[in-house]
């Protein structure tokens, strides 16, 4: 079978896109990312105004607004993740000629892609989860989330196939896409 032109008859010929590039394409991702989040944070306050009628600087205050908030980004990031990878590639995966495939080397189901996306969260979770134990400033967090960032992409290197553990867990793999 064939995907965009990738023979995966054998899996063996295709080659783990090395780390370099694969954090390049993250880093890549965070920055389309940014502009994603902000539109549908945008989107959020503009509906929260409407629904509740406070003013702007009324809604710093409220604490459901902050977990609807980071609720609905959780959600618009899974609907964009999870319908990008079913499709074989994010807009930073075709630029980085990266692809992701189950073990098979078939496009990903929605149950796998959805499976990735909650282990890809082992990115910012650990680091999430110490911060708030800890009661660290925001500064401390970055470069805590930083340290972990780095530590979580190294570790790929003890993987068999150089994937990383998220990928491993949920039964994906990224693939160098040849021209």
């Amino acid at each position: 079978m064939t995907v965009q032109g990738l023979d995966f008859a054998s899996l063996e010929e295709t080659t783990t896109p090395s780390l370099m590039r694969r954090m390049a394409c993250w880093l890549y991702e965070g920055m389309l990312l940014f502009g994603v989040m902000v539109s549908s944070g945008l989107v959020y306050f503009v509906a929260a105004y409407w629904v509740t009628g406070l003013a702007p600087g009324e809604m710093n205050v409220h604490p459901q607004l902050k977990s609807g908030l980071q609720a609905s980004s959780f959600l618009v990031l899974g609907l964009y993740f999870i319908w990008m990878w079913r499709r074989g590639q994010t807009l930073a995966m075709k630029t980085w000629r990266i692809q992701i495939v189950d073990s098979a080397g078939q496009k990903i189901s929605r149950k796998t892609a959805f499976k990735r996306y909650l282990a890809s969260w082992l990115w910012f979770l650990p680091p999430l989860a110490a911060s708030s134990a800890l009661g660290l400033p925001p500064v401390e967090l970055a470069f805590l989330t930083l340290g972990w960032i780095t530590v979580w992409g190294v570790l790929s290197r003890f993987h068999p196939q150089r994937q990383f553990w998220h990928d491993a867990f949920a039964g994906t793999r990224l693939i160098t896409v040849q021209n």
